[in-house]
């Protein structure tokens, strides 16, 4: 009991530093490119859990049989949900993107299916249907041309690679540090997308990147809600059943909305708010399955 206990910590603690982040890269968007943006936050991140892997004495070793499983978390998790969440958000808002991806859990009900083989059963089949409801209600089903409908689309996207790479999570062997699993996923991440970003640095706007709000962001993407987050959402997901774990998203969608409200003067509509009750609706029953 006190390991589930734990194990939700980590995970609501997890899902509310996510939140933040919504906040804090819609700022940085303004000065950095999405691509360029990931790029330095994996490199941050990358070097503050190597640095506390060696204080901490941490063991790097992973059997060659493992390897594949923590490369397609870095590529399909690390790189390919999290480019999509900055592209996303950078096309939408902050409330959007938080609210969206709190889709995870409903659509980790699939994976778990095809993944870990759990049965489907009505509850969860209505959880997914109320979720994706919810989804189109807040990107709108109007003319997709429109950026902000294309940042819906592409933050439900994002949503759909976190939850497979959550799901995928649970089939690391337990006996690795969630540390070392995280540094590996995110140093495979960082690698992808380094042959991508060099040519397309704007250097220009070096002396904009060291105003101290942008760097003080870059830093907190980078170290809090990347090496932090993301070590605390695989601890958490050791400790706890993947389905059950999921719910701790709505922290996410929370924090990032009242955040979004207080911080950058958003503003929502009520198919906003339809679209969001599904969703958490959605995330309901899963828990209550």
């Amino acid at each position: 009991m006190r390991k589930t206990c734990l194990g939700q910590v980590y995970l609501a603690l997890a899902a509310s530093i996510w939140g933040s982040m919504y906040v804090v890269s819609k700022i940085v968007l303004a000065v950095i490119q999405p691509l360029e943006l990931a790029w330095l936050r994996y490199l941050v991140a990358f070097f503050t859990l190597a640095i506390i892997g060696l204080a901490t004495h941490q063991s790097w070793k992973i059997r060659r049989e493992d390897v594949p499983l923590i490369l397609l978390i870095g590529v399909i998790g690390y790189f390919g949900s999290i480019w999509a969440q900055f592209v996303g958000t950078k096309l939408s808002t902050a409330q959007m993107g938080a609210v969206i991806t709190s889709a995870t859990p409903a659509f980790m009900v699939l994976f778990a299916r095809l993944l870990l083989k759990e049965r489907i059963t009505f509850k969860k089949a209505a959880a997914v249907l109320l979720a994706t409801i919810g989804v189109l209600l807040i990107i709108g089903l109007g003319d997709i041309r429109t950026s902000y409908h294309l940042g819906g689309i592409i933050l439900g996207a994002a949503a759909l690679t976190w939850a497979l790479v959550s799901v995928l999570v649970k089939r690391v062997p337990s006996e690795y540090s969630p540390l070392v699993v995280t540094s590996y996923a995110v140093l495979t991440a960082f690698l992808v997308i380094t042959p991508m970003v060099i040519p397309h640095i704007n250097y220009s706007q070096a002396n904009l990147i060291l105003r101290p709000a942008i760097y003080g962001g870059v830093l907190y993407i980078g170290i809090v809600s990347t090496a932090g987050g993301f070590y605390l959402w695989n601890k958490g997901l050791q400790m706890v059943d993947a389905g059950t774990g999921g719910v701790y998203f709505f922290f996410q969608p929370l924090v990032g909305t009242l955040l979004g409200w207080l911080l950058l003067g958003e503003q929502v509509g009520i198919t906003f708010w339809i679209g969001a009750l599904l969703i958490f609706g959605g995330v309901l029953l899963t828990i209550k399955e």
